[in-house]
């Protein structure tokens, strides 16, 4: 197995094939072992999985997902990666390449198609510029039984923050809505080619078989997510008015009233239950005008 986490391997190797960075796509190649091993082991994948890869470069993660998973199905976008995939990856026989925008493909039916009887799995070390949609794509897909990234920093602290911290935010309920998430540890600069200027880190995303929390309109809690956190620091009543202009001030007063929470309340200091409990009570109110 050729080792391209080793620079004196991957050097020569792009060079060989004229390949160059490209910077609108955001590429950063893993030239730190341990890291994609550490992924691999992190995310429990064994034979029993089927691991999507977003993107797999020149193939530093995808070697150890190879050795470890049922098959393993990496979508890549940049079709000068293929002469160089070909001997990165020659070897394995339950890899199978998807030449795409992962974007533009439906995802649970890829997943049906290309791991069926195993337990599906997805893995991505995302370009900073398309962390929140992929990330978004992969979740609302429902399908997965757990997700593995590794994104900024910064972003990894939002999709796991608490709430009341300067962290929690919009994103960090949708991607708690969808799955558990826990931030596993840190990658520096050092540990890809070329060096990003920010440091990285990896996340799990367990998904939720169930969400416990009775939502009526999943579409109304979203909006009522956004609405809150589009005034952060303002009072919840001024965010919900100006997302629900039916409600009007006093409507939502009196929504904020109804489910028992403080008038002078904020919304970034509330978890998810009690953004269900405020989406279902608007909810009820729409459904008897």
């Amino acid at each position: 197995m050729i080792d391209v986490c080793d620079i004196q391997v991957m050097k020569p190797l792009l060079e060989q094939h004229g390949f160059r960075f490209s910077k609108a796509k955001g590429q950063n190649f893993l030239v730190a072992s341990w890291v994609p091993r550490s992924i691999a082991e992190e995310a429990l994948v064994d034979e029993s999985a089927g691991v999507l890869e977003i993107g797999p470069g020149i193939g530093s993660l995808t070697q150890q997902l190879c050795l470890r998973a049922g098959k393993v199905c990496a979508v890549e976008l940049d079709r000068r990666l293929e002469p160089i995939l070909e001997k990165t990856l020659g070897e394995f026989t339950n890899l199978e390449l998807v030449w795409g925008d992962a974007m533009k493909l439906d995802l649970a039916a890829l997943v049906r198609e290309k791991f069926p009887g195993l337990r599906p799995m997805a893995c991505a070390n995302l370009p900073y510029y398309i962390t929140t949609p992929v990330l978004t794509v992969l979740l609302e897909a429902k399908c997965f039984d757990r997700v593995m990234v590794m994104v900024q920093k910064e972003v990894a602290q939002r999709i796991a923050a608490a709430p009341g911290t300067a962290d929690y935010g919009a994103f960090s309920i949708f991607c708690q809505y969808y799955a558990v998430p826990e931030l596993l540890f840190e990658v520096g600069p050092n540990c890809f080619l070329p060096q990003p200027k920010v440091t990285s880190a990896v996340v799990s995303l367990q998904v939720r078989q169930e969400r416990p929390w009775n939502i009526l309109d999943e579409e109304i809690f979203f909006r009522a997510v956004r609405a809150s956190f589009a005034m952060r620091r303002k009072k919840l009543s001024n965010g919900l008015a100006a997302g629900f202009p039916e409600l009007g001030k006093a409507g939502a007063e009196s929504v904020i009233a109804e489910c028992g929470f403080d008038p002078a309340v904020r919304g970034e200091t509330l978890g998810i239950p009690a953004f269900a409990a405020l989406a279902n009570a608007i909810t009820a109110r729409r459904e008897a005008t």
